[in-house]
C-alpha cells in the first residue's frame, strides 16, 4: 500500500495517475474531504489532515510507503505516526535550496525535516526540486483580468521543473529498487526567465501578454501580504536577488532516474492554458510578449 499526501496538488495528483498507470498495487490518496476528491479509478480516497497527525492513522494502516509533502503540519508527529503504523519507506519532497541557500529560513526548515526522516529508522528518498513551473499560476488572475504580469528579476533564468517530473521520479523511487538512501536534486531541461515564461504563455494562449518589471521592494510588498516577510525575502533571493551557480545549474537527474527527458515549461504552459483564460482565436503566431 502506497499513501500519497498532497494528493490533490500539482505533484500528488499526477503521482496518483503515474502509480495507477503502472499498476503499482493498492494506492491511497490522503484528503481532508474524500467526498469531493477526484482521483484516478482504483485509488482509495482516505480522510486525513496533516495538521492533525492523529487523524492519519486510518490512512496509514497497512501502508508500506509514504509520499510526503512537508510543511503542512507537525512533520515530526507525521513521521512518528508513519513509523508507528509500520511504514517502511518515505519519499519526501524537500527543496533544492537546502544545498543552494542553506542560510535561508525556509531552506533550514526543509533540512530539519530531512534530518528527522533520516533519523526516523524508516528508509528514505529525498527529492529536492528547484522552482516549479506551476508557480506561473500566481500570474493567472493578472493575465485573465489585465493581460499583464508584474515581476522582478525578469531576465534571470532558472531551470524550472515541471511538477509531473517530480511525480515521475517519486513513482520510480516508490516502486523500483536502488533509490533508498538517495537524495535527488531535480531541475527542468533548461533555464528560462520570467520574460520567456510570459512570452511562452502569450504564444500558447494566442494573445498579447505584457510583462512589467518591478523593483524588489514592490514585489516584496505584494508577496509579504500572503507569504510573510521571511518567506517573501527568501523567494525573492532564489528567484533573482541572490542566485548562484548551483541554483542555476541544469541537472539531468530526471532523465537518469526515469529514462525520459525532463519536460519543458512550454509543455507545462500548453497543458495548463485553461487556467489563464480562453484564447482569443488569433493562433500561436498572433501574440507577443512585451517588456
Amino acid at each position: 500500500m502506497i499513501v500519497v499526501t498532497g494528493a490533490t496538488g500539482n505533484t500528488g495528483s499526477v503521482l496518483l495517475e503515474e502509480l495507477r498507470g503502472i499498476g503499482a498495487g493498492p494506492v491511497r490518496g490522503l484528503t481532508r474531504d474524500p467526498a469531493r476528491a477526484v482521483f484516478p479509478e482504483g485509488v482509495e480516497a482516505v480522510e486525513g489532515d496533516l495538521a492533525r497527525a492523529a487523524s492519519l492513522k486510518p490512512a496509514l494502516e497497512g501502508a508500506r510507503s509514504l509520499f510526503l509533502v512537508p510543511g503542512v503540519g507537525a512533520d515530526a508527529e507525521i513521521l512518528e505516526a508513519a513509523r508507528a503504523a509500520g511504514v517502511d519507506h518515505v519519499v519526501l519532497v524537500s527543496s533544492i535550496t537546502v544545498e543552494t541557500h542553506p542560510h535561508l529560513g525556509p531552506a533550514a526548515g526543509n533540512l530539519a525535516v530531512e534530518r528527522l526522516l533520516e533519523e526516523s529508522g524508516m528508509a528514505w528518498t529525498i527529492l529536492r526540486p528547484t522552482q516549479f513551473a506551476s508557480n506561473a499560476l500566481w500570474w493567472a488572475g493578472a493575465i485573465r483580468d489585465h493581460g499583464a504580469v508584474r515581476v522582478p528579476y525578469a531576465d534571470i533564468g532558472l531551470p524550472t521543473v515541471h511538477p509531473a517530473d517530480i511525480a515521475a521520479v517519486a513513482r520510480v523511487a516508490l516502486t523500483e529498487t536502488g533509490h533508498r538512501g538517495r537524495t535527488y536534486a531535480l531541475t527542468g531541461p533548461e533555464r528560462i526567465t520570467a520574460r520567456q515564461q510570459v512570452g511562452t504563455l502569450a504564444e500558447v494562449l494566442g494573445r498579447d501578454v505584457a510583462l512589467v518589471e518591478i523593483s524588489r521592494a514592490e514585489a516584496h510588498r505584494d508577496m509579504a501580504a500572503f507569504l510573510g516577510d521571511e518567506t517573501a525575502n527568501a523567494v525573492l533571493d532564489v528567484t533573482g536577488g541572490a542566485v548562484n551557480a548551483e541554483l542555476l545549474r541544469v541537472r539531468d537527474t530526471v532523465s537518469r532516474v526515469t529514462g525520459a527527458p525532463a519536460r519543458t515549461f512550454r509543455r507545462w504552459a500548453a497543458e495548463h492554458a485553461a487556467a489563464f483564460g480562453p484564447a482569443d482565436g488569433g493562433g500561436p503566431g498572433a501574440a507577443a510578449s512585451r517588456g
